[in-house]
């Protein structure tokens, strides 16, 4: 074999791969269609809009910056490539008092207002499709409660709640401001961490990742064109 052709081999090889990869899905990806729904199949007609409110845009460049992507995946695998469904709610609650069981697989609407899909790169912490529901979650069987504030306590000391004394997650004390107290406290300052007169106050990144966080509900009923892998109602049950 000559070194053009082999050259020439390999960039075909290395190539189809690239664009079968990387530029066929951006391509795809790029522009999502509306998808209409079907009276008969979904039970409703229109168009289906993805339903998402927060800081989305800063809250992601944010949660960038600060590496959140290398530990923890925002995407719940279809049943054929692992058993996320099945994972203590991270595709939905199996158990919502109001809607039932809404686990569910990601898609592409669920990035709506993105401009990169932040996938992850391991899971070193647990995946975040529906960090938001399970918050809810957390804060009703205490009685009540704040899901920004528990974000902002773990973001600031992630080790300080004792059912998460194993994390591994970093702290991020430098995305919150001490200051003096001048009049009330601020309703948003940490309940612990403050000396006599002054309080710890989450920046403006902080305020921008948490509301990203609570973002976080992507577990919206799809239309049937979306539902790739329903879920199995007797593995479930298991």
């Amino acid at each position: 074999m000559s070194l053009r052709n082999f050259i020439l081999g390999l960039s075909g090889s290395f190539g189809l791969a690239w664009v079968f990869l990387i530029i066929v899905p951006f391509v795809k990806m790029r522009d999502l269609e509306p998808i209409t729904l079907s009276k008969e199949v979904d039970g409703a007609s229109g168009v289906f809009y993805p339903k998402r409110s927060g800081r989305i845009v800063n809250g992601a460049k944010v949660y960038a910056e600060n590496g959140c992507y290398l530990c923890h995946t925002q995407v719940v695998r279809p049943t054929y490539a692992g058993n996320d469904l099945y994972r203590a709610d991270w595709g939905g609650l199996a158990k919502d008092p109001e809607r039932g069981d809404t686990r569910r697989e990601t898609n592409a609407y669920d990035f709506e207002g993105e401009s990169f899909a932040q996938i992850g790169s391991t899971r070193m912490g647990p995946d975040l499709s529906n960090l938001a529901r399970r918050l809810e979650a957390a804060v009703a069987a205490k009685g009540g409660g704040e899901p920004a504030a528990l974000l902002y306590a773990h973001l600031y000391d992630p080790r300080r709640n004792p059912e998460l004394r194993k994390s591994t997650c970093p702290s991020y004390r430098y995305l919150f401001t001490r200051r003096d107290i001048k009049g009330q406290p601020s309703s948003e300052a940490l309940p612990f961490g403050g000396d006599a007169g002054t309080e710890l106050v989450p920046s403006s990144d902080a305020k921008a990742l948490v509301s990203y966080l609570l973002s976080m509900k992507k577990d919206q009923p799809v239309p049937a064109a979306l539902n790739f892998a329903p879920i199995d109602t007797k593995a479930a049950s298991r």
